[in-house]
């Protein structure tokens, strides 16, 4: 079962508040102007070009440091852990560098979904979101946290579909402010607000939100039964917690070195510790308390468009102008020509350096996500609904 939290330490607040003030004072540094990007006036472009031009760099090559060992299947169990131990500063640093690059070719929800015939891309994405609050059960009167939130973007969809309170929790200050911007434009400022925290330790009261949810974000921790388990802990008995997991399938053999190859890329690409797997998932939930009410891998299926089309760049499967941007920005080709603008620009003194290094590490991540996907050895959207009994402990 998850540990109760009556109370923080004075000292434990005070390490975690110096901590936050840090992680805020290098962000800023980091997005230069683009911090003050109040109504998001400023091009893909201009906001590499506003880069800290030292730090960038800097940040960029400690990233990178993580995964010191070529060949995945020579590295140490030691390298691993030191990974895991340093969850919170790999993803970080991931979305510090990623968060713009995301928004250009994807949009504001950072996430796959499932396509029906004729759908227009960002109708999908946000039918794949309701779909979740939906399955979940969330009403007007609740609570809700959204665990690793982004810049918000399924966090207004929600709120506007249930009508629900929403709190976003995230441990990267620059999606935060950029999601507390959006939640103004998007007039839910005061049915939404967005906090600073770590999922493995939240900085939140036991027993008080009525439902939870996570989309393709818990991956990044160190251990699923530390995430779950804070789920479990601030949600109230008989709160429900639903999610989007990414998790390795049934398929995938940990002897296997392409499927090693996949699994390096999908955790250099996307800011992930370690990969885990459906069963460690399940198990995960089990252990911590949760009673699994539905669990399926929604990338299991017989669509007809497939959800990774995007990335395999079948164009006919566009619906809408804006569609055929976005999937020639994302396919291999498209992702290509980013990277070679990108380096190009970089190299004329026109955006920060580092900024090629990064458009590569996303190279890098669509190429594993399509490669794991082609094999059924990796689903971005294993889906659950679990629920802390009633009888649980107050």
């Amino acid at each position: 079962m998850a540990p109760s939290r009556t109370s923080t330490s004075a000292t434990s607040t005070a390490v975690i508040s110096q901590r936050n003030q840090e992680d805020l004072a290098l962000s800023k540094t980091l997005h230069g102007n683009t911090w003050d990007d109040a109504h998001h006036q400023d091009s893909f472009l201009s906001k590499l070009n506003k880069k800290d031009r030292e730090f960038q760099p800097v940040v960029v090559d400690n990233y990178l440091d993580n995964w010191k060992e070529d060949k995945p299947e020579n590295e140490t169990e030691e390298a691993k852990q030191q990974r895991q131990t340093a969850y919170k500063a790999v993803a970080n640093s991931f979305y510090d560098l990623a968060t713009d690059f995301y928004e250009y070719a994807w949009g504001t929800s950072f996430h796959f979904c499932r396509f029906h015939p004729r759908e227009p891309f960002h109708q999908a994405i946000a039918r794949h979101e309701h779909y979740l609050a939906a399955n979940m059960g969330i009403q007007p009167h609740h609570r809700v946290l959204d665990i690793g939130c982004g810049v918000g973007g399924p966090a207004r969809e929600i709120g506007h579909f249930t009508g629900a309170h929403i709190t976003g929790l995230n441990n990267n200050d620059y999606q935060i402010a950029r999601a507390n911007r959006y939640a103004v434009s998007a007039g839910l400022d005061k049915r939404s607000d967005f906090v600073k925290g770590d999922f493995m330790n939240m900085p939140i009261d036991d027993n008080s939100y009525d439902a939870c949810y996570a989309i393709e974000a818990t991956v990044h921790a160190s251990t699923l039964e530390g995430v779950y388990g804070e789920a479990y802990r601030i949600l109230k008995p008989g709160g429900v917690f639903g999610c989007y997991e990414w998790v390795m399938t049934d398929k995938y053999d940990p002897t296997n070195p392409e499927h090693l190859r996949i699994v390096r890329g999908l955790e250099v690409g996307n800011g992930i510790a370690q990969m885990l797997t459906v069963k460690d998932c399940l198990k995960a939930l089990k252990t911590v308390g949760f009673t699994i009410e539905k669990n399926v891998d929604m990338g299991e299926t017989d669509d007809k468009i497939k959800w990774y089309y995007p990335l395999q760049g079948d164009i006919r499967q566009a619906n809408a102008f804006w569609d055929y941007l976005t999937v020639l920005r994302t396919t291999t080709a498209g992702r290509a020509a980013t990277t070679y603008m990108v380096r190009t620009l970089e190299s004329l003194g026109l955006v920060a350096p580092g900024s090629a290094k990064v458009s590569t590490i996303l190279q890098t991540a669509a190429d594993a996500v399509l490669e794991g996907a082609l094999l059924g050895i990796f689903t971005p959207m294993y889906f659950f609904v679990a629920r802390k009994p009633l009888s649980a402990s107050q």
